[in-house]
């Protein structure tokens, strides 16, 4: 075997290659936002608002400008007074009638109202951050008290929260056929009815919001550097929200710890930040304490849906039926109520057959902290309403909830296939998928275990879920190679590693293709002036996006080399072959490494005598959706007497297409599929009727730690996906799709024996306890 080909057998598309960014991490060398420091910067601290809804009267700052140390004081008047505009939106969305999407002015402090506990509300610039701190605690604020909009199904109807928007329903969503929905729903031979409540959600990333801003005046050009889910992106964002040119703006993302969704845009610490930089002339900083990210860090889920599901006589499905409520918070968001509307509705059909569907869903605003996409942003919600419909289904008709799924799986025969809602599934195995889940664990052989719980006084449940995800679609990715003086190749994208892992994956593709060394690739996203192209991270399409884009520039580098090797081998360019990393005269034993070839390039003139360089970039448009999909299969012991849920064991098989890097695909699957448990059994975001937070630190919020988790059974039956070239599949969102729903189900099943058949998410302790004394109660009042 030649060297490259032992080479690409280690480092190819396909191997579980070590990440490389994981020493650097662990050991310390990340640089965050947190981490930079620039000469001369002053630090910034936001005063927040004490309650949900309020008119502002006044807001006096004298105290707090003359406070020791304090540089600058700033509130909404000064922001109005250089036109700062407000956060755009990027989804154009309609509603049923042609209305779009209503978007009420909101920019990075509260103007005339406040309308969550959190909003900021002034800005302090300091010499040390504790001066900062210390000056906020000076602002007076006269805030007369409003009556807070908490609930979202009431909120609808109430008066409105902003002046420019005539109505809190900010999108009257609709998808689907109403008239085919009703007849199907009128001859069925079963319907099944369930109200079922999506938790809102803190998004608890691991690093915290920060910024640090510069201006240079003679330039006219901020430098910003921030977290974000892509620097091209947020430079974007930034360039409306202050009306500026892309030439003026430069953002930098470093590393990223965690995001989720929620660093997609930028929020009031951003917009204040750079505004007292520009206004003061120096750089400052700011970073968020825990306690800000949970009052103003955007949140997820947080949706209320009636669902129906409408059966014939022998199980089949024959149309779905949602109607309910997204709840938008406080402010539109620059992604909106995309989640509990679009992409609710796009993901519904899943991997099964409807005859018909119809989603009516009103984005409501409320005095709450704004919402956003979560990790999977639409697909967990539709998930869960579809499978926990199925196993209601299932319980009600006395039919067995694996047949019933079976019955209604589409067929790899069906493929090309075209759902129910418009979308068209180019692969997949669903059935194999589910036979593999349910062989891997035992489903058969659940009856024995049930009964030995049963004998240690415990509870036993198993459920299964399959899934599929409608990833982000078609749009622009970036891929720019240079080959570095030094012997290394930069590969710079547009899109964002916030964890996922992108440096050695991309490395995979870009080492096969053109035979490069794998450990002299350098990957950099980082510096919006380095991306001569758009792109950007979200929806589980990186790996699609790149590596289309990675796959077209190397095509381009050949084609570059083919025409420099004829020149440095001193033949025609049509007997120039590529091959294995080398370029070499067909027929001949005379070539040339393409690594070579890229160093003595730089010593050839081009036509315009300029030095010739092998560097390539390409804007790729990128391929259409892909969809990721697979059963999982948790099992679960409750114990009755405390109410207390033990996952005992986690099987989940997954179709990603082709796996660039398996071990990376896992890791992302075991990440999402935690974020559901967390979901399913624990987390949940509690604000009282007068809109105070109540869950407002992780003493009172509760996170999965590592003894909540099972050890988790992966196991991969890929199909190639048809609409890229590598056949790749989004994976990064898909375990909080199947894990939701398989956590509740399983635990329901555990509690139906005691009468128990629905309890809103989370099933913490408690409820489940009650749920199961209220049962007991009723039995024993009979």
């Amino acid at each position: 075997m030649s060297e490259s080909k032992v080479f690409e057998a280690r480092f190819g598309v396909g191997q579980r290659v070590p990440r490389k960014e994981d020493a650097r991490l662990l050991s310390g060398g990340g640089r965050y936002t947190d981490d930079i420091n620039l000469p001369g910067q002053a630090f910034a601290c936001l005063a927040r608002a004490y309650m949900a809804h309020g008119l502002i009267k006044s807001i006096d700052v004298s105290a707090a400008q003359k406070a020791p140390g304090v540089l600058g004081v700033f509130t909404a008047k000064d922001f109005d007074a250089e036109g700062i505009a407000g956060i755009p939106n990027i989804f154009p969305l309609k509603g049923r009638d042609g209305t779009p999407l209503k978007v009420p002015f909101v920019f990075g402090l509260a103007r005339d109202r406040v309308r969550h506990v959190g909003q900021a509300i002034a800005v302090v610039v300091a010499k040390t951050f504790a001066q900062a701190k210390d000056a906020t605690e000076l602002i007076e604020a006269d805030i007369e008290t409003l009556e807070p909009q908490t609930d979202m199904t009431t909120a609808a109807e109430a008066s409105p929260l902003f002046g420019d928007v005539p109505t809190n329903v900010v999108l009257d969503w609709f998808q689907g056929n109403d008239e085919a929905t009703n007849e199907a729903f009128a001859k069925a031979a079963h319907v099944t009815r369930m109200r079922l409540d999506n938790n809102r959600l803190v998004v608890a990333a691991m690093e915290p919001r920060a910024v640090v801003a510069s201006w240079d005046k003679a330039d006219e050009k901020f430098t910003v550097y921030s977290p974000s889910q892509g620097a091209f992106g947020l430079r974007g964002a930034l360039c409306a929200v202050f009306k500026l040119p892309p030439q003026k703006m430069r953002v930098i993302s470093g590393d990223v710890g965690g995001s989720f969704g929620m660093k997609g845009q930028p929020y009031d610490g951003t917009v204040a930040t750079m505004f007292a930089a520009r206004k003061l002339g120096i750089p400052v900083k700011w970073c968020a304490d825990r306690q800000e990210s949970f009052l103003s860090d955007h949140q997820g889920r947080a949706s209320l849906i009636d669902a129906e599901l409408a059966l014939d006589k022998d199980g089949h499905f024959l149309a779905i039926r949602l109607k309910g409520w997204g709840d938008v918070g406080a402010q539109v968001t620059m992604m909106g109520p995309v989640s509990p509307t679009a992409v609710l509705s796009s993901n519904l059909p899943s991997v099964y057959k409807f005859g018909a569907m119809s989603v009516s869903v009103k984005a409501v605003l409320t005095n709450s902290v704004p919402t956003g996409p979560y990790r999977g942003a639409g697909r967990p919600e539709s998930k869960y309403i579809v499978e926990r419909l199925i196993d209601q289904a299932a319980r009600e008709t006395g039919l067995d909830r694996v047949e019933m799924r079976r019955r209604n799986l589409v067929q790899p025969a069906d493929m090309p296939f075209k759902t129910v809602n418009g979308p068209v599934l180019d692969s997949g195995d669903f059935p194999g998928c589910l036979e593999d889940a349910l062989k891997r664990a035992d489903w058969s052989g659940f009856a024995m275990r049930k009964a030995a719980s049963a004998q240690r006084g415990k509870l036993r449940g198993i459920a299964v879920s399959t899934y599929l995800e409608h990833t982000a679609g078609p749009g622009k990715e970036l891929a720019d190679v240079r080959f570095n003086d030094d012997g290394s190749v930069t590969l710079i994208t547009a899109g964002k590693d916030f964890g996922m892992g992108h440096a050695t994956p991309f490395a995979q593709i870009l080492a096969q293709q053109l035979g490069l060394p794998f450990d002299r690739i350098r990957l950099d996203q980082s510096d919006s002036d380095q991306l001569s192209g758009p792109g950007g991270s979200g929806g589980s399409r990186s790996a699609v996006a790149s590596s289309g884009a990675i796959l077209n520039v190397s095509q381009k580098i050949i084609e570059k080399g083919t025409q420099f090797a004829a020149q440095v081998l001193e033949a025609a360019a049509g007997d120039i072959e590529f091959r294995e990393g080398n370029f070499r005269v067909v027929g001949t034993d005379r070539q040339v490494n393409i690594m070579d070839l890229a160093a003595r390039a730089k010593t050839l003139k081009g036509e315009d005598g300029a030095p010739l360089k092998l560097d390539a970039w390409v804007s790729h448009d990128t391929a259409p959706a892909t969809y990721p999909n697979g059963a999982h299969v948790g099992e679960v012991e409750v114990d009755p007497e405390t109410g207390v849920v033990e996952i005992v064991n986690y099987v989940v098989v997954d179709d990603f297409g082709t796996m660039i890097n398996p071990m990376i695909v896992e890791g992302q699957v075991q990440g999402g599929i935690v974020q559901g448990i967390g979901q399913a059994l624990m987390e949940r975001t509690v604000y009282d009727d007068q809109g105070q937070l109540i869950t407002g630190s992780f003493m009172d919020y509760c996170l999965p730690r590592a003894d909540d988790l099972p050890s988790f059974d992966f196991t991969a039956r890929p199909v190639p996906a048809k609409t890229n070239p590598l056949g790749v599949k989004g994976c990064g969102e898909a375990g909080c799709a199947g894990g939701l729903p398989t956590i509740v189900n399983a635990v329901i099943d555990a509690l139906a024996e005691r009468g128990v058949t629905h309890i809103d998410m989370p099933l913490t302790p408690a409820r489940v306890w009650e749920a199961l004394q209220r049962k007991k109660a009723a039995y024993l009042d009979r």
